[in-house]
């Protein structure tokens, strides 16, 4: 009797709810616990106990606090999985096949970071990709990034796009108070690389309200947009709804007239998807991988004045009501499934198998 392969999830990140990686760990282990063959292969998962309850398998590897300076034993785990780029708990010098997957290298793009910081995350990183056995990328953009700044010589890797968090079970019933007036929607961590302080200038001169949905990462951000909006007299157009669950974020893009989605730097663009699942207009800006996920089928701000970004609205608003893309606005969202995801990674898994 063949003995089953263990693949070690690093779902570490799941501690911080509501995120893209929280949804990245999520989803993906849920497709994989669907497609894994249980008498093959067992997919434990390393994370705190708390979070436990989120996941559709029985095999856990309690994350204690002292991992970070000693990993838990690798003892009968074939293929270790690194999930982001910043994982503080990477099997160095263990023998074990190692996937990691990067997301994006934000940071090293980060204006408000050091040049010291930068240099020391360009090295935690590059010592990551040479320990690595196989490196995924989740969009085309964050590879040739990557291959930019790191050198990854001929590791062999893999796009893996991410899929949609909308579950297609999903019941969609009023629970929320929205608002009674036409309103364009946008969701993502409150931090200067969303870029939503330039959204105001799309409500001015209009009847739509902004709802703006996550958790606030930057309280000076959070005060920027707020100054910028009533700069232009449009403050009270303007609500922060803060964290959403599932059912109030399907909500809000089900009834919203636009999502708007400017962002300066996104390795894939969950939110994108996720809008067009529910065949909705989706404007985005034409930065780092936002192209590549919204295709023909979006509407882009190639500028944030406030008139070019007020005429890109209305001009593609006028065009989604007239050409009524919305089955085909739907079929690029399908384009993009955590079961597809889930059936890559383990092709990837599978390679790396140590008997």
């Amino acid at each position: 009797m063949s003995i089953s392969k263990r693949i070690l999830f690093d779902a570490e990140r799941m501690k911080y709810a509501n995120t893209g990686l929280f949804h990245f760990c999520k989803q993906l282990t849920h497709a994989l616990a669907a497609q894994i063959n249980p008498q093959k292969e067992v997919l434990e998962i390393f994370t705190n106990k708390e979070s436990f309850p989120l996941f559709k398998t029985n095999s856990f590897r309690k994350l204690q606090f002292w991992h970070t300076i000693v990993l838990p034993s690798i003892q009968n785990v074939n293929v270790w999985h690194a999930t982001h780029q910043d994982t503080r708990f990477f099997p160095f010098r263990r023998n074990i096949p190692i996937v990691l997957t990067i997301h994006d290298i934000n940071y090293f793009h980060d204006p408000n970071k050091s040049w010291k910081k930068k240099q020391a995350f360009l090295k935690d990183l590059q010592r990551k990709i040479d320990a690595s056995s196989y490196l995924v990328f989740i969009s085309a953009y964050t590879h040739r990034d990557v291959e930019k700044h790191f050198k990854i010589d001929h590791k062999p890797f893999r796009i893996i796009y991410n899929g949609c968090n909308i579950p297609p079970d999903l019941p969609h019933q009023s629970k929320l108070k929205l608002p009674s007036q036409p309103y364009l929607f946008t969701i993502g961590t409150i931090t200067d690389k969303k870029n939503f302080h330039v959204l105001p200038r799309l409500l001015v001169n209009s009847n739509y309200q902004l709802l703006i949905a996550g958790i606030t990462q930057s309280d000076n951000y959070l005060q920027k947009i707020k100054n910028e909006a009533e700069k232009l007299g449009v403050l009270d157009q303007i609500e922060f709804v803060g964290p959403v669950n599932d059912e109030e974020k399907s909500e809000y893009y089900q009834h919203c007239e636009a999502f708007v989605f400017p962002s300066l730097a996104e390795g894939f663009g969950l939110p994108v998807i996720e809008a067009m699942h529910f065949g909705k207009p989706v404007f985005l800006s034409t930065y780092t991988s936002l192209p590549e996920i919204g295709g023909d089928v979006a509407y882009y701000f190639d500028s944030f004045e406030q008139e070019d970004m007020r005429q890109t609205l209305k001009a593609g608003l006028e065009d989604y009501q007239k050409n009524k893309p919305q089955e085909k606005i739907r079929e690029r969202s399908q384009l993009f499934s955590w079961e597809t995801a889930a059936k890559e990674y383990l092709e990837v898994y599978k390679s790396l198998y140590i008997d």
